[in-house]
């Protein structure tokens, strides 16, 4: 990493929910000007707290990089529709929910307003960039940017290359990866890149052995834990990015890659009875 890298003056991020949040929060936190889409009124609210609630927390515990404390929340914005996003925009992260045609639209949506060099990113965990990138008129300028959850905490960013992905893209993506303390991994599109398909074949295993009745999910956690140095067992681990998130990535990547990544019967009850969760309050762990 260089200390010279700098975060882009304006980020676009549309959706403001956990993990758009969480975005908005880190880029806020390393300088950059933030402007969040949230359409309904009470998400947008949400949001915004989310948001300015964190970038507090982080300046009580010290961890407040960039901007000091006071200025930080004057940053971030939030705006209902992606038309209100300012034309001089350097980056566009969209994380909204993982669907394909909902991801699409609101990329060339976006890309109607920015400037012709701004960067547009896709916080997808599994869908194809290269399949995001057909609706775009400059392809070029476009391509993954995974983000990890909790956002502001993670070290990682796995950027993904789409077919037309430009080495300016690409290289911008690096150093505002850098500017916010994290470590970039560069990989090509395929279906779930190498964090969600490597993640999601041992949560689906894990899920597999509590509906066999190998152990319960604590055991398997805290084998994984002790056993292989793994900083969260995966069963707490699908707590946190969410059953319902887990669920769509398994179905993806198993019309995709076949029959190793078919949903266990066990998770596809549990979404069922929402039981999606941290955000939910119960998963496979109960959550305060």
């Amino acid at each position: 990493m260089t200390s010279a890298s700098t975060p882009p003056s304006v980020v676009g991020v549309i959706g403001g929910g956990r993990m758009g949040a969480g975005v908005a929060q880190s880029f806020a936190a390393a300088g950059s000007r933030v402007v969040v889409v949230e359409r309904d009124g009470a998400a947008a609210a949400a949001a915004l707290e989310r948001i300015t609630g964190g970038l507090r927390q982080a300046a009580e515990r010290g961890t407040l990089g960039g901007p000091s404390d006071l200025d930080v929340p004057d940053r971030v914005r939030v705006v209902p529709s992606i038309a209100a996003l300012p034309h001089d925009t350097d980056l566009v992260v969209e994380a909204v929910p993982e669907n394909a045609a909902l991801k699409a639209e609101v990329l060339a949506a976006a890309e109607r307003v920015v400037h012709d060099d701004c960067v547009l990113a896709s916080n997808t965990s599994s869908l194809s960039v290269t399949g995001l990138s057909a609706v775009l008129e400059r392809p070029g300028r476009f391509l993954g940017m995974h983000f990890f959850n909790p956002v502001p905490v993670s070290d990682l960013v796995e950027l993904v290359l789409a077919r037309d992905t430009g080495a300016a893209a690409l290289g911008a993506a690096i150093r505002w990866t850098h500017a916010l303390g994290k470590q970039e991994v560069v990989v090509q599109d395929s279906p779930g890149f190498a964090s969600s398909r490597l993640g999601l074949a041992l949560g689906l295993e894990a899920i597999r052995m509590v509906e066999e009745g190998v152990a319960d999910p604590e055991a398997i956690d805290t084998a994984m834990r002790l056993g292989y140095r793994h900083p969260m067992g995966p069963l707490r681990l699908t707590d946190v990015v969410g059953l319902d998130v887990r669920l769509a990535i398994a179905e993806h990547l198993h019309a995709t890659l076949g029959e190793r990544f078919a949903p266990p019967r066990l998770l596809r009850e549990k979404v069922a009875r929402g039981e999606l969760g941290r955000k939910s309050g119960q998963g496979f762990y109960r959550w305060p």
